[in-house]
């Protein structure tokens, strides 16, 4: 065992430095002991295995190869479990007798001192701090209230007129530019003058799209300080929900940043909570559960909460496939929102979402009338529309949910209490705003009754709720009774491209 002094001394490096490799899960969390005489002062040391100054000699040298810490941390602990915690959890690194403890600076969301901002993977400006307002925004006062003029790539050209922000302008295409094609790319900087337009177009195909990593960094040509000129290091930190960035000064000290980054979890909760409502398009799927009052009645609670379970367990995977956002519902039923994607439209994931849907719930459906031994059928019954609406969150001390404001999700309620036998019924107006090629895809139609009773299925065509229901029976539908909708019955995937 080598003591963490030791460490320091034969490695040269700071106790900084050294708590942050620990942080990353580059060396193992320390055994802390009383040292007594040996220590020389200090009441606790940390003591670690003899590999450890192989293992920072290791990092020093990938350093000097130019790897940055992300890619340190990727290569190094690739296919590592994680690093066990130490035997006496909370216990600082080292303390010496004026009581100073090891772990450095803990940085937040709110103290962060540096330029700072979230995009979604459209490049739409989800949330900035001040100093990304003063430095890197210059003349933005207030967000513009619709997503798709909350481009960022038009943005930074529009309200950053201190310098040549072409750089950055191509570290945010590498980012994006993975999951987005030129016809997408070309979309989303409509709206720039001609010469802003051509610019852009001319940055992306000049550029490479970067590899998915939860963390990159690239050294810029760009400050966000008050000259406007100078370097920085651009951290951004990907997740499910967007990329954040940061921008640091090149000469600061790098590691308090990177131990913050490293908390995800936390960042990404804190970002959520002060992420700025948007007008946007969107989706909405409801789906409820028929008959669950009979169910729950009939069922003892342990296994009707085990069934529900079971049916959100399993939705999961495929409303993230689909990139759906979890919504907030009363009750068992499900809401989820879908919003523009930059790598496929998301009307068309909502219907191939809800498909998923029924399929697996007819599987969860057999499982329990072979185990209940009982004729009960079990039926998401949905109900899909769109609409432009107010995207926002509601926020309690533990929880971050996403919320939507306006006609549209109560459309898709209502539409959802129309539905029957686990049917999927979608909005005209849905379906009319598929692109051409994905439409096609799309088997849908309204079933008739013929004069002889039989029911007959007429393709293609949509029906207003009125003409389907008895509205003085289905009072809740009235709110939509002059809402065109139809059934869909089948949706073809899309061909994966090669």
């Amino acid at each position: 065992m080598i003591s963490s002094k030791q460490l320091l001394i034969k490695t040269g490096i700071s106790r900084a430095t050294l708590n942050n490799y620990i942080n990353f899960g580059l060396l193992s969390k320390p055994l802390v002991v009383n040292p007594g005489q040996e220590g020389g002062g200090a009441r606790q040391l940390g003591y670690f295995s003899d590999d450890a100054i192989d293992r920072v000699a290791a990092i020093q040298r990938l350093k000097q190869e130019g790897l940055s810490m992300p890619e340190i941390v990727s290569r190094l602990t690739r296919g590592r479990d994680q690093v066990a915690p130490a035997e006496f959890p909370g216990t600082a690194l080292e303390s010496d007798a004026a009581g100073t403890r090891g772990g450095g600076p803990r940085l937040t969301i709110d103290d962060l001192q540096y330029p700072a901002y979230m995009v979604n993977y459209n490049l739409e400006l989800l949330w900035f701090n001040r100093l990304a307002q003063e430095t890197v925004f210059c003349e933005l006062q207030t967000p513009p209230a619709t997503s798709e003029n909350r481009n960022v790539l038009r943005l930074l050209l529009e309200t950053n007129h201190r310098g040549d922000v072409k750089e950055l302008l191509r570290f945010h295409v590498s980012l994006a530019k993975g999951r987005m094609s030129s016809p997408r790319f070309s979309t989303l900087c409509q709206g720039a003058e001609t010469e802003n337009f051509t610019l852009l177009q001319r940055i992306y195909e000049e550029t490479d799209a970067r590899p998915a990593r939860p963390v990159v960094d690239a050294l810029l040509e760009f400050s966000p300080g008050a000259t406007g000129t100078g370097r920085c290091t651009v951290y951004a930190s990907s997740f499910r929900e967007g990329i954040f960035l940061v921008f640091v000064p090149a000469d600061t000290d790098l590691s308090v940043m990177l131990s913050f980054l490293a908390q995800r979890d936390k960042v990404i909760r804190d970002l959520l909570r002060r992420r700025l409502p948007v007008l946007t398009h969107l989706a909405v799927l409801v789906a409820d559960m028929q008959s669950s009052v009979q169910i729950c009645s009939e069922l003892p609670a342990e296994e009707y909460f085990e069934l529900i379970n079971q049916i959100w367990g399993a939705m999961e995977p495929i409303f993230r496939k689909y990139y759906g956002t979890h919504g907030k519902h009363v009750g068992d039923g499900m809401v989820y929102y879908f919003f523009p994607q930059p790598d496929s439209d998301y009307l068309f994931n909502a219907l191939l979402c809800a498909q998923q849907m029924k399929l697996e719930m007819q599987k969860i459906s057999k499982a329990w009338q072979l185990r209940k031994n009982w004729l009960n059928e079990l039926y998401l019954n949905t109900g899909i529309t769109e609409g432009q609406e107010w995207l926002g969150t509601f926020q309690t001390c533990t929880s971050v949910e996403f919320v939507v404001l306006g006609d549209t999700i109560n459309q898709a309620a209502r539409i959802s209490d129309f539905a029957r036998h686990g049917a999927i019924w979608a909005s005209k107006g849905l379906i009319g705003k598929l692109p051409a090629e994905e439409r096609n895809r799309v088997r849908f139609g309204v079933r008739r009754k013929a004069a002889d009773n039989r029911e007959i299925l007429v393709p293609s065509s949509f029906s207003t709720v009125a003409s389907l229901v008895d509205l003085t029976v289905h009072h809740k539908l009235r709110d939509i009774a002059a809402l065109p909708m139809t059934e869909v019955l089948e949706v073809a995937e899309l061909p994966r491209a090669m």
